[in-house]
C-alpha cells in the first residue's frame, strides 16, 4: 500500500493537492463569511418578531443519552493489509460512531479500539455484485473479465460493506440472514445519524453553512440536491471540495495505475482515501481558522443589529420591492409553466410514504405501551414499573423496533420528477423524515414518562395504575396526532421548496442573474454585512412559488387519508402546566421504580460507594438502550437461537386477549413480545359495548382487563373533533432536540 501511494502521490503531486484544497477552501470560506451576518441578522430578527407557530403538544427530551450503547455484538471484517477475516467485538455508542475492537475482553479492560468509524456519506451494500458495480463505475476501463477473480471474496452469503464515493471501505459479514438484517438496520441507523451532523439547535452557524454551500455550488452552475452533504461541517467541506477535485485526479492518475483491473480499483481506491484524509485535515484547520474569526466579530455585529434593526429591515424590504418589480413577471410565467403542474404529484409522493412511516410510528408506540401494561399488571404492579419504563425510554433509538417505520420512506419514489427538477437522489427526502419520525417518537415517550410520573405521585393500586397508564396512553397519542400532522405539513413544505427554488433558479439564471449587481448600490455600506443581493433575490423567488406550495399542502390537509389536520383546526393546550413538568430532573426509573429483594426500599450507601457501584455497572456489561430480552447481553447480536413463538404484531396480540384478561391469573405458555409471560384470565362476564362509529379503532386488549370496565384503549386516530376548539396563543417554544452529536467529538477513521 505504501508503495502506491509513494509512487502516486509524491511530494510534488501532494503540494498540487494542498494548493488546489486551498484554492476551493478560500472561495469557499468567502461565501461562509458572507452568509454568517445574513444568519445572525435573522436569528434575531425571528427572536424578536417570532414565528407565529402554534405550539407543540409533546415535550422534547433534554438530557441526551450519554455514555450509552445502542447495540453491541460480533461480526467479521476483512483486513485489507493481512487480507484476512478476523472476528471484532463492536459497539454503537450514543454518538453513532461505530467501534471495533479486538474482542469483548478488550473492550472490558478499557483498551484503545482497532477503530471508530464515522458512517457519514457511507452508503450500505448487501451484497459483493452491488459493490463490484460501484467500484467499476467509480473508475472507468477497469471491469474485470468475467471469471476473473474478484476484489473482494466473502466467506459468507451474508455481506455488508461500507461504500463511500471517496473514503476507504469497510467490509463485514455475518453467519445468517437475520444477523444481516440486524446489522443492516443497526448501520442504518449509524448512517442516518451521522449524515445528520450539523446540530439542529445551531441558529446561526447552521443556517450560514448550509447557505454558503448552497450558493458556492451555485456559482459553479450547479443546482438541485446535492447527494454528498452529510456529516458535520469539516466533512461537508471535504466532499466539496472532492467533487471538484476527484475527477481531476482520476483523469491524471488512472491510466498509470498497473496491475489486473481488481489492482488497479484497489489501488485508486487508496489513493482517493489518502486524498481524502489530507483534504479533511486541511478544511478542518481552514474552517476552525474562519469560525474563530467569525465568532470573534460577532459580539460587534450583534450591537449594529440591536441599534439599527428597524433600519435594516426598512432597506431590506426597499431592496426586495426593486429586485420584486425586476423579477417578478419572468417568475411567475416560470412557476406557472414549469412548477405549478407539477406540485401536486410531488406531494403525493412525499406523503404517502411519509405518512404511513408516521402512523407505523404510533403504532409501534402504541403497541409497545400497551405490552407494558399488560405486563407490569400480571408482574406485580409497581414494582415492575421502573423495569419496563426504562426499556420503554428507550424506545425511540432501537434500531429494530423502529425499522419498521423507517422502512415505509423506502418506497419514496419521484420517477420523472426527479430528472425535471434535478434531484440526484431522493435519499436526502428519506432520511430527513426519518429523523423526524425518531424524533416523535421519542417526543410520545418522553411525554408519557412525565404524565404517567405525575400520576404515580397519587399513589395508584394495581387497578388503578392501569386505568391510569391508560388515559396517558390516549392522551399522548392525542397530543402526537397533532405534532406528527405539524411536522409533516412543514416536511412537506420544506422539500418541495428544496425541490423547485433550486430549479426556478437555474431557469432564471441566464435572463436574471447577470443584472443583480446593480441592486448593490441600493443597500447602505453600514448595513452590508446582514443584506446580500443574492439572498435577497432567492428570496423573492421564493415568495414567487409559496403560495402554490401552501394551498397545495392545505388542499392535501382535508383528505383523510393523510390524517393531516386542517391549517384552521388547531388543537389547545389541554394541559398548560405539562410543560413547567418537564422543567425538573429527569426520571431514573430503575433507581425510582426498581422492584428490591427485601420488599422494602434499598438502604443508601455512602456516596464513594455508590459512585464505584457505578463505575463497576458500567465497566461490568454494555449499558445498552436497547435490551435484547433473550438474551443475557443487552442487545447483543450473534447467533440465532431458538425462542417460543410469541405475537409480532397488534393484530396477533389483540387477537391473544381477545378471551379477556385478568390481573391475577394462571400465566399463558407463550411470552409476550418484550420477552415477559403473560397472565390469561377467565372470559369477562360482560362483554364491551359496542363502538358506536363503524370506522371507530379496534378493541384494545387492555380494554378486557378490568372486569365490567369497557374501557376503549384502541389506538383513536386523528379526528377533526379533537381539535378546534380554541387557539392556543403563540408562544415560545424550543425546537425539537435529538441527541444528535457533532460528529466532529468522534474519533474518526475514514
Amino acid at each position: 500500500m505504501g508503495d502506491v501511494l509513494s509512487t502516486h502521490l509524491d511530494d510534488a503531486r501532494r503540494q498540487h493537492i494542498a494548493e488546489k484544497t486551498g484554492k476551493i477552501l478560500t472561495e469557499f470560506l468567502q461565501f461562509y463569511e458572507d452568509q454568517y451576518g445574513v444568519a445572525l441578522f435573522n436569528s434575531m430578527r425571528h427572536e424578536i418578531e417570532g414565528t407565529g407557530l402554534p405550539q407543540a403538544q409533546l415535550l422534547w427530551r433534554k438530557v441526551p443519552l450519554d455514555e450509552r450503547i445502542i447495540f453491541s455484538g460480533n461480526l467479521f471484517q476483512y483486513q485489507e493489509d493481512s487480507k484476512k477475516w478476523r472476528n471484532r467485538f463492536s459497539l454503537v455508542p450514543h454518538n453513532y460512531g461505530l467501534v471495533l475492537y479486538d474482542n469483548k475482553v478488550a473492550y472490558e479492560r478499557q483498551v484503545p479500539p482497532r477503530a471508530v468509524i464515522n458512517s457519514a456519506g457511507y452508503k450500505i451494500l448487501t451484497s459483493v455484485d452491488q459493490y463490484l458495480e460501484l467500484v467499476g463505475n467509480s473508475l472507468p476501463g477497469t471491469t474485470a473479465k468475467s471469471g476473473s477473480a474478484p476484489i473482494l471474496k466473502c466467506p459468507t452469503q451474508f455481506p455488508l460493506i461500507l461504500w463511500h464515493p471517496y473514503a476507504r471501505h469497510y467490509y463485514f459479514c455475518m453467519m445468517t440472514e437475520a444477523e444481516q438484517d440486524k446489522w443492516q438496520a443497526v448501520l442504518q441507523d449509524c448512517i442516518r445519524h451521522c449524515n445528520n451532523g450539523i446540530p439542529e439547535d445551531s441558529k446561526v452557524e447552521g443556517p450560514a453553512f448550509t447557505d454558503a454551500i448552497r450558493m458556492y455550488r451555485q456559482s459553479k452552475e450547479l443546482y438541485g440536491t446535492w447527494e454528498m452533504l452529510c456529516g458535520n461541517e469539516v466533512q461537508i467541506l471535504s466532499n466539496l471540495v472532492m467533487e471538484e477535485l476527484g475527477p481531476e485526479l482520476k483523469a491524471e492518475l488512472a491510466p498509470r495505475l498497473k496491475g489486473k483491473p481488481q489492482e488497479r480499483q484497489r489501488q485508486w481506491i487508496q489513493i482517493s482515501d489518502a486524498v481524502y484524509r489530507m483534504v479533511y485535515e486541511q478544511a478542518k484547520a481552514r474552517f476552525e481558522e474562519v469560525l474563530a474569526k467569525v465568532q470573534q466579530a460577532r459580539p460587534a455585529m450583534k450591537a449594529v443589529i440591536r441599534t439599527d434593526m428597524d433600519q435594516i429591515i426598512t432597506s431590506k424590504e426597499h431592496l426586495a420591492s426593486k429586485i420584486r418589480a425586476f423579477i417578478l413577471p419572468k417568475a411567475e410565467v416560470c412557476v406557472r409553466n414549469h412548477v405549478q403542474p407539477y406540485i401536486t404529484s410531488i406531494l403525493e409522493a412525499l406523503m404517502v410514504p411519509t405518512s404511513q412511516g408516521f402512523t407505523e410510528v404510533r403504532d409501534v408506540f402504541f403497541k409497545e405501551v400497551t405490552d407494558m401494561n399488560l405486563n407490569v399488571i400480571n408482574e406485580g404492579g409497581i414494582d415492575k414499573l421502573g423495569e419496563y419504563m426504562e426499556k420503554l425510554s428507550r424506545l425511540a433509538f432501537h434500531p429494530l423496533k423502529m425499522h419498521s417505520c423507517y422502512e415505509k420512506m423506502e418506497s419514496l419514489r419521484l420517477d420523472g420528477l426527479q430528472q425535471r427538477f434535478d434531484v440526484s437522489s431522493t435519499s436526502v427526502f428519506k432520511q430527513r423524515a426519518q429523523i423526524h419520525m425518531r424524533e416523535q417518537m421519542d417526543n410520545a415517550v418522553y411525554t408519557f414518562e412525565t404524565l404517567l410520573h405525575q400520576e404515580l405521585g397519587k399513589g395508584p393500586t394495581k387497578e388503578e395504575l392501569c386505568k391510569s397508564i391508560q388515559r396517558v396512553l390516549e392522551r399522548v397519542l392525542k397530543k402526537y396526532d397533532y405534532d406528527s400532522s405539524s411536522v409533516r405539513k412543514k416536511f412537506f413544505r420544506e422539500a418541495l421548496l428544496q425541490i423547485s427554488i433550486p430549479f426556478l433558479l437555474k431557469k432564471l439564471a441566464p435572463t436574471c442573474k447577470s443584472e443583480l449587481p446593480r441592486f448593490q448600490e441600493l443597500i447602505f455600506e453600514d448595513f452590508a454585512r446582514f443584506i446580500l443581493v443574492e439572498n435577497t433575490y432567492e428570496e423573492v423567488v421564493l415568495q414567487t412559488v409559496m403560495k402554490d406550495i401552501l394551498q397545495a399542502v392545505k388542499e392535501a390537509a382535508v383528505q383523510r387519508k393523510h390524517n393531516l389536520y386542517r391549517d384552521s383546526m388547531v388543537m389547545h393546550n389541554s394541559d398548560p402546566n405539562l410543560h413547567l413538568l418537564a422543567e425538573g430532573a429527569p426520571i431514573d426509573w430503575s433507581e425510582e421504580y426498581s422492584n428490591s429483594s427485601g420488599g422494602g426500599s434499598p438502604s443508601p450507601s455512602p456516596p464513594e460507594a455508590a459512585t464505584l457501584s457505578e463505575k463497576r455497572r458500567r465497566a461490568k456489561q454494555v449499558v445498552s438502550v436497547v435490551q435484547d430480552e433473550e438474551a443475557g447481553m443487552p442487545f447483543e447480536a450473534g447467533p440465532e437461537s431458538p425462542s417460543p413463538t410469541s405475537p409480532d404484531s397488534v393484530t396477533e396480540i389483540r387477537g391473544l386477549l381477545a378471551q379477556g384478561l385478568r390481573a391475577e391469573s394462571p400465566p399463558l405458555a407463550s411470552p409476550l413480545p418484550n420477552g415477559a409471560p403473560a397472565r390469561e384470565s377467565p372470559q369477562p362476564e360482560a362483554a364491551p359495548e359496542a363502538a358506536p362509529e363503524a370506522s371507530s379503532p379496534p378493541d384494545s386488549p387492555l380494554q378486557h382487563l378490568l372486569p365490567g370496565k369497557a374501557v376503549d384503549f384502541g389506538p383513536p386516530k386523528p379526528s377533526d373533533q379533537e381539535t378546534g376548539e380554541q387557539v392556543s396563543s403563540p408562544s415560545s417554544h424550543p425546537a425539537l432536540h435529538t441527541t444528535t452529536e457533532d460528529s466532529a467529538g468522534v474519533q474518526t477513521e475514514f
